[in-house]
């Protein structure tokens, strides 16, 4: 029998690979899935013309939802391993972009474009 933890791991890996062909369709090359370092995970990491896009996938009972269940700790460590995979990927260069898609049953994927922006840092 399956625990809890397990079908939700079962549940977003789906949602990773139904939100990874959908972005496919729509033009972008999905360079990794499941990335992590220490300070974090992404989801997806897509190419698509000048954008580099870091892409936190959310399976959630509306749009709204999956966007909100998004803290603001969970953003930051997106960043954070977002910039450990720039250094190990230096060929790949572009504007960059955190997108989240939004999985909700029975509907299409709802893909928002720039989900939020990191803050600058102070050098």
């Amino acid at each position: 029998m399956k625990t809890s933890r397990q079908i939700s791991e079962q549940r977003g890996r789906r949602a990773e690979f139904w939100a990874a062909i959908y972005l496919g369709l729509k033009g972008y090359r999905v360079r990794a899935r499941r990335f992590r370092s220490r300070r974090g995970e992404i989801d997806l990491i897509c190419k698509r013309g000048k954008w580099v896009v870091f892409v936190e996938v959310k399976t959630r009972k509306t749009v709204g939802d999956a966007v909100y269940s998004i803290a603001y700790k969970q953003r930051k460590r997106i960043e954070a391993a977002s910039e450990d995979w720039l250094k190990r990927h230096p060929a790949i260069r572009g504007s960059l972009r955190f997108d989240v898609i939004a999985i909700v049953p029975w509907q299409f994927p709802t893909h928002i474009k720039d989900a939020w922006r990191p803050e600058a840092r102070p050098y």
